[in-house]
């Protein structure tokens, strides 16, 4: 059976999205990385605190305030896209072909060119 000519899309594999449970899996590693971090932060805003190291204290104690925030709002975040276009079609790279229509059929078959308004009218 013929299908007329037309020719099924294909999609290329490369462009196709991470698997749901590989981008989980890559967003709970970040969630725990940024986490590990909040905990070095922490520990050495404790340690800057016992040896009285003043303002350098507040450094790493900022840190492991903010960076729960940052966590979470990635880890919530979604699937990224790994592409905006989504799939795109295959297309040989084939030698173009000419339309069946020409200029003739384009402008009534009259054989001369389509007539548009003067530059002297406007």
């Amino acid at each position: 059976m013929s299908h007329s000519g037309r020719q099924p899309s294909v999609h290329l594999v490369t462009q196709a999205r991470r698997s749901l449970s590989d981008d989980i899996a890559y967003r709970q590693r970040r969630y725990l990385l940024m986490m590990g971090i909040r905990v070095v932060c922490f520990v050495i805003a404790v340690v800057l605190f016992i040896n009285h190291c003043g303002w350098l204290t507040a450094i790493p104690a900022v840190g492991a305030i903010f960076i729960p925030y940052f966590a979470v709002v990635f880890a919530n975040g979604g699937r990224e896209p790994d592409n905006t276009r989504g799939f795109m079609e295959y297309r040989p790279n084939l030698p173009a072909t000419r339309d069946s229509g020409s200029a003739a059929d384009a402008n009534q078959g009259n054989g001369h060119p389509p007539v548009g308004p003067a530059s002297g009218d406007n």
